[in-house]
């Protein structure tokens, strides 16, 4: 089973129009609500792909009273620890004529240090009863920052693969805490850690630097430019297809639960890559966020390009002569 964490989960309410007049009033949208936030979106993903899984957030007020009804009609399997102020919301206007997207976010929510440790408390048994654990997005204040790094060293106590894909100052805890993987994007890294990764040096050099922190497998990802992967010290050049976007807006969770889905099936690093890509691709062509079919992956698979820079990788025949 993969348990994908999320600490600052939302409630998305959407109003979708043929076509919106920018200028004037707009009536008759067609009203949706979507269950956010990054850990959720990998699970929602891992659903797609009959992936056994099960999500552990945040969820208070309101707000989280009817994001409950919303992933429990997704058919998302989750848990929460109950918090005394309003999980945040966003709101979302999609012009389909257009295929442009609006989102306006509201502030994030706060958890107290009690709640805090009422969800370590929980995390540790869920960890111990997983294979995967997967943690993702952002942490919604400075109190919340401690659960990533310590959920990773809990993985590691255990014996667990632990993949994180989160930004902000807690980052720098969470490699020092050497997950098995890391992904991220480029601008994420940028502005987490202050640092430069402007050309394919810095990024190899970073790769190593991961590396050098016993994360197994790094994933740099940069939008439509080329994806930097590692897989211990080995490194990968990803160049993906060109697109019409509509929305990237999960289209790096997509890539992160094809990185879980590989793992739990054992594929190898390079159909990892194919896959994962292709999802964040197909993700980027539509509104919906993380709900990627098979077949749709399969149909762009083949246009994702791979290839190994640096050290070679030996391939040895154990066929028998």
């Amino acid at each position: 089973m993969i348990l994908t964490v999320t600490l600052n989960p939302l409630l998305e309410r959407r109003l979708i129009f043929n076509s919106i007049l920018y200028e004037n009033e707009n009536r008759n949208g067609k009203r949706e609500l979507k269950a956010g936030g990054k850990g959720i979106n990998v699970s929602r993903q891992l659903n797609n792909f009959n992936t056994d899984n099960f999500a552990f957030t945040f969820l208070g007020g309101n707000n989280g009273k009817v994001l409950k009804e919303v992933l429990a009609k997704e058919g998302i399997k989750f848990s929460f620890t109950k918090m005394n102020e309003e999980t945040r919301e966003a709101f979302v206007t999609v012009d389909e004529s257009k295929k442009k997207l609006s989102n306006f976010f509201s502030l994030n929510s706060k958890v107290s240090l009690t709640e805090v440790d009422e969800f370590k408390n929980k995390l540790e048994k869920m960890i111990e009863n997983c294979e995967i654990v997967v943690f993702a997005g952002s942490s919604p204040c400075e109190e919340a920052n401690s659960v990533f790094p310590y959920g990773i060293e809990l993985a590691n106590r255990y014996d667990k693969i632990s993949i994180c894909d989160t930004y902000g100052s807690h980052l720098s805890n969470c490699i020092e805490c050497s997950p098995t993987i890391l992904h991220n994007n480029i601008l994420e890294l940028k502005k987490s850690l202050n640092i430069s990764l402007n050309d394919e040096k810095d990024k190899l050099d970073f790769l190593d630097y991961l590396y050098g922190k016993n994360i197994k497998q790094s994933f740099l990802t940069d939008g439509d430019k080329d994806t930097f992967a590692s897989n211990f010290d080995y490194h990968y050049k990803i160049e993906n297809p060109a697109i019409d976007v509509y929305d990237a807006i999960g289209s790096g969770d997509c890539f992160v639960a094809g990185v879980a889905y590989s793992w739990h099936n054992n594929l190898t690093f390079e159909e990892c890559l194919a896959l994962a890509s292709s999802l964040g691709i197909c993700n980027a062509k539509s509104y919906d966020v993380c709900n990627v079919k098979p077949s749709e992956a399969e149909e762009v698979k083949p246009l994702v390009k791979i290839a190994s820079t640096g050290k070679k990788m030996k391939t040895i025949n154990v066929t028998p002569q």
